[in-house]
């Protein structure tokens, strides 16, 4: 909420306009001229609407700016001047929308010669639409006064923006009887039989690409058009003129009587793809004519197929006499003579007649062959897709399509089956199968010699798969498996063996890989949002994504049955302990709390000053193992050495009563004379010079345990490791083992850590099942530490 606090700026064209001699240059100078005009600024638009503003303004659209500018100025005022009146200000459309002398100077553009400046044009263009759309009974009351408008933009249709401007005319006039008069008035103009004569090979190309386009848009605006106004009892007579057999033969005799110009043959065809097309749905999602529906915009008039049969055979030259193609190398080959847009064309037009299913249409095209030279192109360009693609939709509809009604031979026999003359045709004279079965076979030998896999062999893996499902389930079935039975007795046996191996094997691979595409989209789709790409935890509020981790504990799952009377007591006088808080970060002291390596020691190689470890069993038990339990302390350094100290200190007395302990995990054995406890030794100190009182604790997590076998590094080996079955895995002789287990063991560690040093002793005696604690801190300020021992 910026205007809250009061951040708005005040235009500079307020206090501009104020001076007698602005000028309209100087107000486009500003840079938030077109902000205030579209905001309505009542100054702005009262200097817009001056006679010779208004004047000025259609001036820099309509003329070409002097040579003199700077080039990257020189469209500065035109472009500002056309979003200026076409800004939607009412004011400015009227008054621009009922001053014909404006119109005049507007209109004026259109008489230059070609071709048009393409920036000024799409200005004038631009202007022209918004008039069209807000003050349609002006513009087309004017327009039609000048008798020269069809013919200008006829005549200047090689500009885009003239042919835009065109189908705006068709499109933005909202009441139906305007535009109704507005076609008729087009019509009568002869604006269908003006753009088709600009479709010929006299015409540069962008004459014949606007043209096309232009008529292809009328056809499909128009029958978008009758199917949202159901009710419109009056025709389009633009979309009837097109579809006249005289206007087709009229664009096909442009194309065939004179000169091969490929730009135009390629126009003409795109219009008559135009024409084939069945249903144009005004909105996508509508796949089939309402019912009752049948309109003939919704079907192939049978006008065009008969304007169009008797140039087939045309077309068909096409396919075999391209026009002139220079030679084309590629990385993998030659083409001489590439396919070309013509021929491509031509074989998308040979679908589209095929789709219409006429018996005139098919039988021309089996007199001509024209199939098999399709085929000839296929097996011959083996990586063009896009010829591919087409080939395979023309035998697909080959084979699905019931035969037409007259392909019926007059039979007196009711059990006369019916035959599609197209199928008979594919397999008999176009050896459709033996031909499949060959480009099968010479694209495994060609693999099998190294050469790359044939670009064609994907779409003619689905014609095969077309063919036996059309044999088994298709109308066409009887027919297809008859006409497969008279093949030679070698070839059928080759496709038996071809759609029971090869075919087979092939669909099984394509299968496997199309499961795991669906698996892959399954995943996907479940949640991919949340695993993929940047985790909306980032760009979350930096107080929602603390509790995220949080949250996340309510997921674990796991239980633990133990007596918990005796920890709860435990927990709570080791709570009592004043321990001291953490020092600051700013302090010299070394912090007791970094990780420093501790030496266990046996009280046999006890020193005066430092201790020593069973290094030489514990680095054996390393290499042997691979990995040390996460307890375990690493090897000693100098600073830190333990002490054995003797001497007497306030002690705790442990307790090992056997309570039993479901922690989830494998039960160890119970304590023995023979299996002593190995307990973990807990370094702790008080937070008073004082010695602490007695204390009695009962240790009851401290029950029997499973140690893993490289624990001979924890303790030393002073303590017997109570899960051992052998020598080595405790690292020690059986001997030793058995002498520990029958003596009492006492360990004293000091650590000197900076300022403090502390001393630990620990006393275990396997019979009485006891082991007695006595610490001693010298330093004042003193922490606790806790050693957790987790039973695996």
């Amino acid at each position: 909420m910026f205007w809250k606090f009061d951040l708005h700026t005040t235009s500079h064209i307020d206090t501009l306009l104020e001076k007698e001699d602005v000028t309209l240059t100087e107000v486009m100078d500003e840079d938030d001229v077109l902000q205030e005009c579209k905001a309505q600024n009542h100054k702005l638009v009262d200097f817009l609407l001056r006679p010779q503003c208004m004047e000025d303004l259609v001036t820099f659209i309509t003329q070409e700016p002097s040579t003199d500018v700077e080039e990257k100025v020189k469209y500065k005022y035109p472009n500002i001047s056309c979003e200026l009146l076409t800004s939607d200000v009412s004011q400015i459309n009227d008054r621009l929308g009922e001053d014909e002398k404006l119109l005049m100077k507007l209109y004026g553009f259109l008489q230059n010669e070609p071709p048009l400046n393409p920036l000024l044009a799409s200005f004038f263009s631009k202007v022209l639409s918004i008039l069209i759309g807000r003050k349609p009974e002006q513009i087309v009351d004017f327009l039609r006064k000048r008798e020269d408008f069809v013919d200008l933009m006829i005549k200047h249709i090689g500009t885009s923006a003239i042919m835009d401007l065109l189908l705006r005319m068709l499109t933005c006039i909202e009441p139906q009887q305007l535009r109704q008069d507005v076609l008729n008035w087009l019509n009568e103009e002869k604006v269908i039989q003006r753009l088709v004569d600009m479709v010929q090979p006299s015409q540069d190309e962008d004459r014949h690409s606007n043209a096309s386009q232009s008529l292809c848009e009328i056809i499909r605006l128009s029958r978008d058009q009758m199917f949202q106004v159901q009710g419109c009892s009056e025709p389009d007579p633009l979309l009837a003129t097109l579809e006249k057999q005289e206007t087709v033969e009229q664009l096909l005799s442009n194309i065939f009587d004179k000169e091969k110009n490929e730009s135009a043959i390629v126009s003409v065809i795109q219009i008559l793809l135009t024409l084939f097309e069945t249903r144009r749905p005004a909105f996508e999602g509508h796949m089939e004519c309402p019912p009752g529906m049948s309109h003939p915009s919704f079907s192939v008039n049978h006008s065009i197929l008969e304007a169009v049969r008797p140039r087939l055979k045309d077309f068909h030259q096409l396919l075999l006499e391209p026009p002139k193609k220079n030679v084309m190398k590629t990385t993998w080959g030659v083409l001489d003579p590439p396919v070309g847009n013509t021929r491509l064309n031509v074989v998308r037009l040979v679908a589209s007649l095929l789709q219409s299913n006429t018996h005139s249409i098919n039988t021309e095209l089996i007199n001509l062959n024209t199939l098999e030279v399709i085929l000839d192109m296929y097996f011959k360009y083996i990586w063009n897709n896009f010829l591919h693609i087409q080939v395979e939709i023309c035998t697909a509809m080959i084979l699905a399509m019931p035969p037409a009604p007259t392909d019926v031979q007059p039979d007196t026999e009711q059990e006369h089956a019916r035959e599609s003359i197209l199928i008979k045709h594919l397999f008999q004279k176009c050896q459709f199968i033996q031909r499949i079965i060959d480009a099968w076979s010479s694209n495994e030998k060609e693999q099998a010699e190294g050469g790359r896999r044939r670009g064609y062999m994907g779409h003619l893996t689905r014609i095969a798969n077309s063919i036996v499902h059309n044999c088994d389930k298709g109308p066409n079935g009887p027919q297809i498996q008859q006409l497969i039975s008279e093949l030679p007795a070698e070839d059928r046996e080759k496709w038996e063996a071809f759609i029971s191996g090869q075919l087979a094997d092939t669909n099984k691979r394509n299968t496997v890989d199309l499961a795991f595409s669906d698996y892959q989209m399954q995943q996907m789709t479940s949640n991919f949002i949340e695993q993929f790409g940047f985790n909306d935890e980032e760009f979350a509020d930096q107080d929602d994504v603390v509790d995220i981790p949080f949250d996340r504990i309510s997921d674990i799952n796991f239980s633990l049955n133990t007596n918990e009377s005796a920890n709860i007591a435990l927990f709570e006088a080791r709570c009592k302990e004043k321990i001291q808080q953490f020092e600051d970060a700013g302090s010299d002291e070394e912090d007791i709390w970094d990780e420093k390596d501790v030496t266990f020691a046996p009280e046999a190689q006890r020193r005066p000053s430092s201790g020593s470890t069973d290094s030489e069993e514990s680095t054996d038990s390393e290499e042997e193992d691979g990995k040390r339990d996460p307890f375990e302390v690493s090897n000693p350094s100098t600073d830190d050495r333990m002490e054995v100290d003797t001497g007497w200190w306030p002690v705790w007395t442990a307790n090992f009563d056997d309570i039993p302990m479901d922690t989830g995990t494998s039960t160890a054995p119970a304590s023995s004379p023979n299996n002593p406890v190995a307990p973990s030794p807990l370094s702790s100190s008080t937070s008073s010079t004082e010695a602490p009182p007695e204390t009695a604790w009962n240790l009851t997590c401290f029950s029997p345990f499973s140690t893993p076998s490289d624990c001979d590094g924890w303790l030393g080996t002073g303590l017997a490791c109570p899960s051992s079955t052998s020598p080595k895995d405790c690292g020690r002789s059986k001997a030793e083992e058995e002498t520990t287990s029958c003596e009492q063991r006492s360990i004293t560690e000091t650590v000197i850590n900076g300022s403090m040093k502390e001393t630990v002793s620990l006393t275990v005696d396997a019979k009485t099942e006891t082991a007695v604690f006595k610490r001693f801190a010298k330093h004042i300020h003193t922490k606790t530490h806790y050693i957790a021992v987790l039973h695996d």
